[in-house]
């Protein structure tokens, strides 16, 4: 059974519409990425922060 991950980030064409999708071709400078990734983990980690620091709630 393939890997999602792998899969998920090849370069596709679709059959109808004949558009390619390239999920390489995002970035014009691989820096991109890795800041993209940085504010990913950057929101992430402050979501978990700001939840865990809410209130209980009494239902």
């Amino acid at each position: 059974m393939p890997h999602p991950l792998p899969d998920r980030y090849k370069v596709k064409k679709d059959k109808r519409s004949g558009i390619v999708n390239d999920p390489n071709g995002w970035w014009n400078d691989p820096r991109d990425l890795i800041a993209a990734i940085r504010r990913i983990v950057h929101v992430s980690v402050e979501t978990v922060r700001i939840v865990n620091g809410l209130p209980d709630l009494d239902l």
